[in-house]
């Protein structure tokens, strides 16, 4: 692969595959010395690589950025691609020396290494003159003089030598890399080191780590994107439609090797899509390949705790503790998942493990192979595990895996509200053995467990045969239990009409299950009493606050939230706690409660049930109420950090609105804005397909007609972003559109939030398009009583909006009381994107404001100290305004902190007391101020010095 400056080429020919070899030294020929073994020179040089092999730009660059560092480290288990990428730039490599490589190889001692390491070195030293001395290298481990020589000599030339170690972790005395670790410590940075290896290394690398002069590339970097991986299969010459994409790029993870084998197979399939619908762990080549790769060099201890960790998705130390029987299974855990790759931690405390795909899938293979007595063991110590741990969803899971059908019929009628699938984020497996039809007929609520655990998987077929098979045998039972069964099968209901997406089903059965009452039974029936109303309550309010929320109604879901919450925690429910807690988190952020927000995310994030797997939706909804925290509170970096971990519940079109609503604002500001378009239309498309699919459920189920809240907020986000671009017209029309008259035929029009939002657009399109009068009549009155029942993001934008065009209307002292108002709003949540990111004009009024006084003297200060900040940062051609003179005698540091000091209130005295000087002092100082300046007095040369950009 000749590469011909790739930072210079079109896009399409910088992913194509390398078709060609690049220049390597031409002076391999002679890789030995008189009386010294012969040398294979393919351990010197990149290794041959199968075609095609795509080119990963993102990957290259990594490794040119990091060879300006003495080590670079890519590290990851087999079939990571760590020898293709490693290969493919060291043939692509314009730099002077090239790189010389070595590969290494198992039982290579210390000297066999080392005569390798001094063929490459020589190679390269000695290809071309250089002014500096070539450095003496042996061909034996060196003694201390030869390596301070070697070292001396390498540190005297004008450039840095390269030099690619494959494999490395196949060296397993540390004595033979002692001398290199010299060179690097002493060669002055002119050995540059890139390693390729599995696991952990006999070298020192925390000090170069410590020193922040070590590059690592892990499996999260190897790991192909989707992009890669549709590029990769169009190399292959392989068609996959792309809805089939998603499920490749899930089954592997993004792992290389797994993606080549899919690749080649799929080249013979004659329907694609459905080959990958079932490709798995049991594939020939990819089992194969994970035995012999990956499982066989284990520990046998490790490799029977991650076995038989694997009757579990995911594991605790705990957890496969119960399920080993090993104290040390977490220490197992812990050493495979340091390497990555194929054993993952989530980061929370404690960790929780999860095998890769692909790899669980083997792992589960074999453990079906194991005697029945003892697979039936393992799911009943994962069934006890869970249900002592407050899981009793995934206790169920096991209890029906191992047969228990007693455990699994009392796991449902004590937690049945815990298990109501919110999230399908844990993958249950296939479905277990039915239960036998005796156990069935004695027990019609075992039937009823079956389906919770399917409707769990979201397996909705199934489930709904095991609930049509359990009514059918519930028919004799007893009146009070069968008043319970009904309660119980009414539960199910819903959970399948959520699982179907059928609002008005959802609806109607939560009016079904808030109409239940059981009548108490007798004493001696532990199965016959009544279920708490709380329950009750909890389960239909967190159903019917999903649909609200998910058709952009945040007001209707929030208090319907607030009611679950408070439910779920009266009959002690932390998993529907955390449901509610996490919604009611999300929906705090979005009506502009920030600090509510902020508490509730952390209380859901601090709650037991909210670690692991199999809760990261729940976590999802308050990572992003964080996220909304960090943007309001101008942020972006820990915003686009809790985006990122909110990922996972953006599958409801109303989070998924909100999500993009973050993720626009952070895509514009990084100079995007295209792709913000992309984001809000995309979100906006899928809130009113769930609109127009929930309208028939609402009719007649007694509710209002589908709102568009945050329909408006995106519509609202567009048209200011269109505005922004300077596509004035369409954002007009896109705004005055939803702005118009109400449907003749409903009625139906925007709400008072709605047009609040749209309005404030209005109004920042208006005024960005030179129309100040256009503006100030489209700003929502936010002084009015019915504007308390705004989002507090809209109502401050309203007032920081009215606030300039008062003060471009010359009514500065209006502007200067709307803008205190507004503080007043802001200052108690933090809020700061609202001034530091709106108008342009905000600025020079805050600046305005802090000579004019205010109570929020500190907040102003630092938001325009911020906003100076930014405006350095941006090129001169981009600033607003007139140009800046710069001063023709510079302030001296002390005039400039006594110039800070003059925007406050204090004295000259008070100002020579803070900095403990004397007032004489103080007043030269001052005098010297407003001579460079071209000021006569204090208020004239701080704002001088403000239009400056000195304060």
């Amino acid at each position: 692969m000749n590469r011909r400056g790739r930072g210079n080429r079109p896009p399409q020919d910088r992913e194509r595959t390398r078709r060609g070899r690049g220049r390597m030294p031409e002076d391999r020929e002679r890789v030995g010395t008189a009386g010294a073994p012969p040398l294979l020179s393919s351990r010197l040089a990149p290794a041959d690589l199968p075609e095609p092999v795509l080119v990963r730009p993102r990957l290259l660059d990594r490794l040119d950025q990091g060879v300006a560092a003495p080590v670079t480290l890519v590290s990851a288990p087999a079939g990571w691609g760590k020898t293709t990428l490693l290969a493919s730039w060291a043939r692509a490599s314009r730099a002077e020396p090239p790189p010389a490589w070595v590969a290494v190889e198992a039982g290579d001692t210390a000297e066999r290494l080392w005569s390798y390491l001094a063929a490459a070195l020589r190679g390269v030293v000695e290809r071309r003159p250089d002014d500096a001395p070539r450095p003496p290298v042996p061909d034996t481990p060196p003694r201390p003089d030869q390596l301070e020589l070697l070292a001396a000599a390498l540190a005297a030339r004008e450039r840095p030598v390269l030099l690619v170690l494959d494999d490395l972790h196949r060296v397993t005395d540390p004595a033979a890399l002692t001398g290199l670790e010299f060179l690097l410590r002493h060669a002055e940075q002119r050995l540059r080191l890139v390693i390729g290896a599995r696991t952990a290394l006999p070298l020192a690398l925390h000090r170069w780590r410590l020193a922040g002069e070590l590059t690592e590339i892990g499996p999260d970097e190897l790991a192909f994107t989707p992009d890669e991986v549709a590029d990769l299969l169009v190399a292959h010459g392989v068609r996959l439609p792309a809805a089939a994409l998603p499920r490749l790029v899930e089954r592997t993870a993004g792992w290389p090797a797994g993606l080549r084998f899919a690749a080649l197979a799929l080249r013979a399939q004659p329907d694609p899509a459905r080959w990958v619908a079932g490709f798995d762990g049991d594939q020939p080549d990819v089992a194969g390949y994970l035995r012999e790769e990956v499982l066989a060099p284990l520990d046998p201890d490790a490799r029977d705790v991650l076995r038989r960790s694997a009757v579990a998705a995911a594991v605790c130390a705990d957890l496969a503790g119960a399920v080993t029987g090993r104290a040390d299974a977490g220490q197992l855990l812990a050493g495979l998942a340091r390497d990555g790759g194929f054993l993952r931690h989530d980061g929370g405390s404690p960790p929780w493990y999860r095998c890769h795909p692909l790899l669980a899938d083997l792992l589960r293979d074999e453990l079906s192979r194991l005697p029945g007595d003892e697979l039936r063991e393992l799911h009943a110590r994962a069934a006890g595990w869970y249900a002592g741990n407050g899981r009793p969803a995934e206790a169920l899971r096991h209890a029906l895996a191992g047969g228990d059908w007693d455990r699994a019929t009392e796991l449902l009628i004590g937690h049945w509200p815990e298990l109501a699938p919110y999230s399908r984020y844990l993958p249950a497996g296939p479905p277990s053995t039915d239960p036998p039809a005796e156990a069935v007929r004695r027990d019609p609520e075992l039937a009823l467990a079956c389906a919770a655990e399917r409707a769990y998987a979201g397996d909705a077929a199934a489930a709904a045969g095991h609930l049509r098979r359990a009514v059918a045998h519930a028919r004799a039972l007893p009146a009070p239990r069968r008043d319970r069964f009904h309660r119980l099968a009414t539960a199910l209901e819903l959970t399948l009409a959520r699982l179907a997406g059928d609002h008005g089903e959802v609806r109607r059965a939560a009016a079904r299950l808030l109409a239940t009452r059981t009548a108490p039974g007798p004493g001696d029936d532990p199965r016959a009493g009544s279920a708490e109303d709380a329950d009750v309550r909890a389960v239909a309010g967190t159903a019917l606050g999903l649909v609200e929320l998910a058709e952009g109604e945040p007001r209707l879901a929030a208090d319907r939230f607030a009611e679950t919450l408070a439910a779920a925690r009266q009959a002690g429910r932390p998993r529907t706690a955390l449901v509610g807690l996490s919604r009611s988190a999300l929906l705090d952020a979005v009506r502009g409660d920030l600090r509510m927000a902020e508490r509730g995310a952390g209380e859901a994030l601090a709650l037991p049930s909210s670690q692991g797997w199999s809760c990261r939706v729940d976590c999802g909804y308050a990572y992003l109420a964080l996220a909304l925290v960090a943007l309001h509170r101008d942020d972006p970096a820990e915003a686009a950090a809790n985006l990122a971990l909110a990922a996972p519940a953006a599958g409801e079109p109303g989070v998924a609105a909100v999500a993009a609503l973050c993720r626009a604002e952070l895509l514009a500001e990084s100079g995007e804005p295209a792709a913000a378009l992309r984001t809000l239309t995309a979100a906006r498309e899928g809130l009113v397909e769930a609109r127009e699919g929930s309208a028939e459920g609402r009719e007649g189920a007694g509710a209002p007609p589908a709102g568009g809240e945050l329909t408006a907020s995106l519509l609202a986000a567009e048209a200011q972003l269109r505005g922004a671009v300077g596509d004035l017209d369409t954002a007009r029309g896109l705004l005055r559109d939803a702005l118009g008259p109400a449907d003749r035929d409903t009625g139906a029009g925007p709400s008072a939030a709605e047009s609040a939002a749209l309005g404030v657009a209005l109004a920042r399109v208006e005024l960005r398009a030179g129309d100040t009068r256009a503006a100030a009549h489209a700003v929502p009155d936010w002084s009015a009583p019915e504007a308390e029942s705004w989002p507090l993001p809209v109502r401050l934008a309203a007032g920081v909006l009215d606030a300039v065009l008062a003060r471009s209307g010359g009514d500065d002292r209006r502007a200067g009381r709307l803008v205190e108002r507004v503080l007043d709003l802001a200052e108690p949540d933090g809020y700061r994107r609202v001034f530091t990111r709106a108008e342009p004009g905000v600025r020079d009024l805050l600046a305005a404001h802090l000579d004019s006084g205010t109570a929020h003297w500190p907040t102003v200060s630092d938001l325009v100290r911020g906003a100076d900040s930014r405006r350095a940062d941006e090129p001169v051609e981009h600033r607003p305004g007139r140009p800046e003179r710069a001063l023709d005698e510079p302030l001296t540091e002390r005039e400039l902190t006594i110039l800070r000091y003059l925007q406050s209130i204090l004295s000259n005295v008070e100002i020579a007391s803070e900095l403990s000087l004397s007032v004489n002092t103080v007043k030269t100082h001052v005098r010297n101020i407003y001579r460079k300046l071209d000021a006569s007095r204090r208020r004239e040369a701080v704002r001088r010095a403000r239009e400056l950009r000195l304060i």
